[in-house]
């Protein structure tokens, strides 16, 4: 397989910055091709023997059908994230970790940055790290992404805490009466430092050019719906005859609106139901005749969409490609490393609070050869959805302040 012009002449820069350093960043923009890129760069150190790679679950099959195609003379291991425990115990001289930005928790390592490391402690093999946003929401989530590879500019500090002494504006907030550390304020000289081992590429660079048009649909819940938020909001319980809707707490509360909105409550046992699908209603008649791709986030959404839509809907990639079937996607697990290039439009059920979300999940549809994408948010008529929209679009998430600011005008 021929690669883009592009693509060829980023394989080239990486392989002079691996041979220097052991590891590389591709920060390329979503359907750059950068799993592609990638799988052609260990192709180049062809005697690299075993490689593994690794991503989210759903993005598996894709990065497959990419080796496939390619067909290079080596060895792959594609994984997911939660399954590197079942990794087979050989020598990897290669590790691409996909999504990088995933790992950039802080100012604690979470459980996946440090099997990452691990594992490249104990294998000490070539790295290369992608990613579309690699810090989405703060500078600060480069540290522990790179952490654990030996050459990384940031070696010479022991832990996070210590890091953020030269490239963190540490601030204190106060939250719930407790003062706490924000490390959030990453300083832009972390991307400076890391420019030697990154290669960067935009879409526009690319060649793409995409007019992305958003519309916002409005639908009306029932009416029971709005007295059970009115309800909630003032007395943070409501007793049922089998279960519990429980807010004692500003988050439970969020959360729970936010819910509600959407035509779904979680009891306080764990169970989840369906109140009001209103929203898959109208997504099935405004959208007749048509192949789409739903975005939803809390998962009885999901089954209101079932219920609506029956067999024509799907949840798998594989069956939304090679029939007719519309596809229904939790959010955070279809925001990334998907294609949806054969749906009409963009339907989202529901919106998140993370601006991650947003910027991520509209790129799906996106390729080189398409001019068009469509973008559909439905949202309940003076929900809480349109100050979620607000605060995203900004790339601010949608905070508990954010929310407790808006609960006087919901």
């Amino acid at each position: 397989m021929k690669l883009r012009d592009y693509q060829q002449q980023i394989v080239n820069k990486a392989v002079s910055v691996l041979e220097q350093y052991k590891f590389v960043y591709l920060a390329m923009e979503v359907r750059t091709g950068k799993t592609l890129t990638s799988l052609s760069i260990a192709e180049v150190f062809c005697g690299v023997g075993n490689v593994l790679f690794i991503t989210k679950k759903k993005a598996i099959p894709s990065i497959r059908a990419d080796y496939n195609l390619l067909s290079p003379n080596y060895d792959i291991h594609i994984i997911n994230y939660e399954s590197l425990h079942k990794i087979p115990k050989v020598r990897w001289a290669m590790v691409i970790c996909d999504e990088a930005h995933g790992l950039g928790a802080f100012p604690k390592a979470s459980k996946r940055a440090k099997q990452v490391r691990s594992l490249i402690a104990h294998n000490l093999p070539y790295v290369i790290l992608l990613s579309g946003t690699p810090t989405p929401e703060s500078y600060s989530q480069m540290y522990h992404q790179v952490y654990g590879i030996p050459n990384n500019p940031f070696n010479n500090y022991k832990n996070f805490y210590r890091f953020s002494d030269d490239y963190v504006n540490v601030t204190v907030k106060p939250i719930g009466g407790v003062h706490i550390r924000d490390y959030s304020k990453g300083l832009k000289s972390i991307l400076y430092k890391m420019q030697p081992y990154t290669i960067s590429y935009t879409q526009k660079e690319a060649g793409f050019i995409v007019d992305t048009n958003e519309k916002i649909l409005y639908v009306d819940v029932k009416p029971e719906i709005k007295k059970l938020i009115k309800r909630l909001t003032k007395d943070r319980v409501i007793q049922g005859k089998d279960d519990v809707i429980l807010a004692d707490t500003p988050v439970k509360l969020m959360s729970k609106t936010h819910q509600l909105y959407s035509g779904t409550v979680k009891f306080e046992s764990g169970k989840a139901m369906v109140l009001d699908n209103s929203k898959a209603h109208f997504i099935k008649k405004y959208f007749e005749g048509k192949k789409i791709a739903i975005f939803y986030k809390f998962t009885a959404e999901y089954q209101a969409i079932v219920d609506v839509f029956g067999d024509s809907v799907c949840n798998t990639l594989d069956e939304f490609c090679n029939t007719k079937k519309n596809i229904a996607l939790q959010i955070v697990s279809g925001r990334e490393g998907i294609s949806l290039k054969e749906a009409d439009a963009l339907v989202y059920y529901n919106i998140d609070f993370s601006a991650t979300s947003y910027w991520q999940s509209r790129d799906r549809m996106t390729t080189k050869d398409r001019k068009y994408n469509k973008l559909f948010w439905i949202f309940s008529k003076n929900g809480i959805e349109d100050n979620i929209y607000k605060a995203v679009v900004k790339k601010k998430d949608y905070t508990l302040n954010h929310f407790k600011r808006d609960l006087l005008n919901l």
